[in-house]
């Protein structure tokens, strides 16, 4: 079904946003992307396990799940958390809007995946969790088939 797929867990605090960030970017580059395509794939991946130890759990801690694909050419990462949830998931993409604004939060993280990704979806329930779904199509360049 898949080429190569990747399942991490791991333990839902701020310090393993940046392990977050190295794996998906390890796993990623066996599809040779440009330094752009991996930099895009970071920052995105970093907005989603962000949102899920900030607002998914309110930065109480809980675990943090990442699985990666890669099927031909396209790469899809799912991060996955079984915190608060989100009421309004329409809402929350919106640019600016975030739950915590005492917490100075930019409410930018959903349009930061959306520009970086060539796909997002969002499904989530209160009380359950959140899915974040990217993907992104790394075209072959001369020499890599």
């Amino acid at each position: 079904m898949f080429q190569n797929e990747m399942h991490l867990s791991f333990s839902g605090l701020s310090q393993n946003e940046s392990f977050a960030r190295m794996a998906v970017a390890a796993f990623a580059t066996q599809l040779n992307p440009t330094i752009e395509e991996l930099t895009d794939i970071r920052t995105a991946v970093s907005e989603a396990v962000t949102n899920a130890i900030v607002h998914g759990y309110e930065s109480h801690g809980g675990t943090v799940y990442m699985d990666c694909y890669i099927k031909d050419r396209m790469f899809e990462v799912i991060v996955r958390d079984e915190g608060r949830g989100i009421e309004d998931v329409a809402l929350a993409m919106q640019p600016f809007y975030t739950s915590m604004p005492n917490l100075e939060r930019s409410g930018m993280g959903f349009s930061v995946m959306q520009a970086f990704m060539d796909t997002l979806h969002v499904s989530s329930s209160p009380g359950k969790g959140t899915t974040v779904s990217m993907k992104k199509l790394i075209p072959a360049v001369s020499g890599d088939e």
